[in-house]
């Protein structure tokens, strides 16, 4: 193809709205037609990027191939395209602003007072494009976080607006996503949000192509009509987004609103073909038709906000279909975990996953929860900081090193199993000390790893700063806790199994950034398996008595 295709998603009204899952939606779409398709999210806050937010803020912050901290919304779009974002997917203002001041400082600008209009948004416009350079993808789909109106997206609206002159009517179109509330006193939908949000847009230059309406009860002919006629888009154009039951339901969804239709149309591209949609069809089905069910437990920190951990719950949705079995998810939050809650909380679960996390907040709960699962032979998953703690549970509790710990939790512990390297402990800027991105790990022959991958290579995402001590691993080793996963180039252990347990495995990697639709995590999948296993198992017992 020629030319790329720019397609730009606004939002109004309210946020929330899902504009992550329309982007990701529509990709699918274009995708599925054949169309080489990527996404990017432009975030108008002021951090340089999400690795330092509190998950409370911002939910999780998801970890890319090639290292970048980005935004949530990009775990959507590996998920839903099955392809790999990479740090040009996720723009923030912070890293659009410390990028034109270094070329200021540079002396670049030639001088010149640096302004918001036009250095900003050249800065914007250049990011936007970057994707879209080489030709490598037909369409670009860009996401504009926040919501129209807000001071901190004036300057991202303007670039859209110079962008849209810039590459023409036929290279470039805005899909503005909106609420129509349904009044339950007055027993009607409104429409007047929208007209609002729609003319906020206009007022900054911006005309939306496309209205996306999110909404829970359907769109008559008469509101589709009322708001073409007030927005200023062609009824064809105005797409109902009804409440789904699962958000994988929302590219059949846009599919039979004809969102790709009237999208190929307005960019004048061909038209000619079926989206192929049968793999995350037969996905559905799966996922919609379970023959067994079981309950694990999320043991975390930050649970009162599902979005810390979506790429978890994601990855549980895809293991599930897998096995064929609905994953109900109990949150349960380790700082009211203890001596006295723990048989209540944890006894009737099925599987155990200890999630990751910073800080010494809620790790005693941790490794209690460890060590139940470790002694009532429960399938145990533990990821990043879950890794850790089952070692410092072991070391703790099968290795009698009293107070053992991480020095993250404890600087003064006497036994350090997880401690920061050498090299590491001399850099002071938040970020500087993490291992991030796709790292290389060996598989042992003999481990239940291996048997999982079916390899000794694989490849995994990091986000952590503590790492095992190889100087307790022989005497962990020789107890029982096997490590069966290293790291060839820094000798790093990356996993580690219990062979005398049914299922006890901890990474210090996070498989949920790429378990997908397409590829569903073989780690995720084994785990759901093996809680299978062991709910058959309970009920038998129960059975026999």
């Amino acid at each position: 193809m020629a030319e790329t295709k720019y397609i730009f998603v606004t939002g109004g009204v309210s946020s929330s709205l899902g504009k992550g899952i329309i982007a990701a939606s529509l990709a699918k779409l274009l995708q599925a037609r054949g169309y080489k398709t990527t996404i990017q999210k432009l975030d108008p806050y002021i951090n340089v990027d999400p690795g330092t937010l509190n998950p409370y803020e911002h939910g999780e912050c998801y970890v890319t191939e090639d290292g970048a901290e980005t935004d949530l919304d990009l775990g959507h779009y590996e998920r839903f395209l099955n392809v790999n974002t990479s740090q040009a997917n996720n723009v923030t203002t912070g890293r659009i602003y410390q990028s034109v001041i270094e070329k200021e400082r540079r002396g670049e600008f030639l001088g010149k007072t640096v302004q918001v209009i036009p250095h900003i948004t050249n800065e914007i416009k250049e990011r936007v494009q970057l994707l879209g350079k080489n030709h490598e993808y037909d369409i670009v789909i860009t996401e504009i976080g926040g919501t129209v109106g807000d001071i901190e997206s004036l300057p991202y609206i303007e670039a859209v607006r110079q962008l849209k002159w810039e590459l023409g009517d036929d290279n470039a179109l805005v899909i503005h996503l909106t609420l129509v509330p349904y009044l339950s006193a007055a027993g009607e939908l409104k429409t007047k949000p929208t007209q609002h949000s729609v003319k906020t847009l206009m007022e900054s230059g911006l005309r939306a192509d496309i209205l996306v309406c999110r909404t829970e009860h359907e769109l008559s002919d008469d509101i589709r009509r009322k708001l073409a006629l007030f927005c200023n888009v062609k009824q064809e154009a105005v797409i109902q987004s009804i409440d789904a039951s699962t958000i994988y339901d929302v590219p059949n969804m846009m599919l039979d609103e004809g969102l790709d239709r009237v999208t190929l149309k307005k960019l004048n591209l061909p038209d000619d073909t079926t989206p192929n949609l049968t793999q995350w069809n037969e996905f559905l089905k799966r996922h919609k038709n379970p023959k067994h069910e079981v309950t694990i437990g999320l043991i975390g920190k930050y649970v009162e906000l599902q979005d810390s951990y979506k790429s978890i719950l994601e990855a549980f949705i895809h293991a599930g279909a897998a096995n064929e079995v609905k994953v109900n998810i109990e949150s349960i939050h380790s700082e009211f975990i203890n001596d006295s809650t723990i048989n209540n909380k944890i006894s009737h679960l099925d599987g155990i996953l200890v999630a990751p996390g910073f800080g010494e907040r809620g790790v005693e709960g941790k490794i209690d929860a460890v060590r139940f699962a470790r002694e009532h032979k429960m399938p145990f998953l533990g990821i990043c900081l879950g890794m850790q703690m089952a070692v410092i549970e072991f070391a703790r509790n099968v290795l009698k090193l009293r107070n053992a710990n991480s020095t993250e939790m404890d600087p003064a512990t006497p036994h350090p199993v997880i401690d920061l390297m050498k090299e590491q402990k001399e850099i002071t800027h938040l970020g500087g000390t993490m291992r991030l991105g796709s790292w290389e790990c060996t598989l042992k022959d003999d481990s239940i790893a291996k048997e999982i991958y079916g390899t000794t290579q694989i490849f995994e995402r990091h986000r952590h700063r503590y790492e095992y001590n190889n100087q307790y691993a022989s005497q962990l080793e020789s107890h029982g806790l096997r490590s069966t996963g290293v790291n060839p180039k820094t000798n790093l252990v990356e996993i580690v199994e219990i062979p005398d347990h049914p299922w006890f495995v901890g990474v210090q990697y996070h498989p949920e950034y790429k378990s997908t639709v397409a590829s569903p995590h073989p780690l995720f999948i084994a785990f759901i398996k093996a809680a299978k296993e062991y709910s058959q198992k309970k009920k038998n017992a129960s059975l026999a008595q």
